[in-house]
C-alpha cells in the first residue's frame, strides 16, 4: 500500500486489516467465477481507485496465500428503466487474482 494510505490509517485509528477489507469489497460468486476456481483464479469486486499491487497485498494479508498475478477490469454500469425513469447502475471494478499452485481460498466459509 502507498505510504499515504498507511498514514491515513494510523491517523484515523483504523488497522491495516480494516484497510485491506476496504480494498477487497467481496468475492464474485457466479458460474463463470466458480469455473475459474479450478484454474487457481479467484474473482473479487474491488474499489475503483485501487491498484493491482494493493489488491495483491490485501489478498495475501487477508487469506494468507501467495498471489502470482492480478488482472483488473473496469465495468460500466448498465442503463436501466425503473418506473418510467431512466437510471444508471454504478460502475465497478473486478480483480482476477491468480494463486500459486496448490493454494486455494474457501469462499463458502467466510473470510480469514
Amino acid at each position: 500500500m502507498a505510504k499515504a494510505k498507511k498514514t491515513e490509517a494510523k491517523k484515523e485509528g483504523a488497522s491495516m486489516k480494516e484497510i485491506f477489507y476496504d480494498v477487497v469489497a467481496r468475492p464474485v460468486i457466479t458460474e463463470k467465477a466458480t469455473a475459474a476456481l479450478e484454474h487457481n483464479k479467484v474473482i473479487f469486486r474491488i474499489r475503483t481507485d485501487v491498484t493491482k499491487q494493493q489488491v495483491k497485498e490485501a489478498v495475501e494479508a487477508l487469506f494468507k496465500v501467495d498471489v502470482v498475478g492480478v488482472n483488473t477490469l473496469n465495468s460500466q454500469g448498465k442503463t436501466k428503466i425503473f418506473r418510467g425513469r431512466e437510471g444508471k447502475r454504478r460502475d465497478f471494478k473486478k480483480a482476477i487474482v491468480t494463486l500459486a499452485a496448490g493454494q486455494s481460498i474457501d469462499l463458502s466459509s467466510g473470510t480469514a
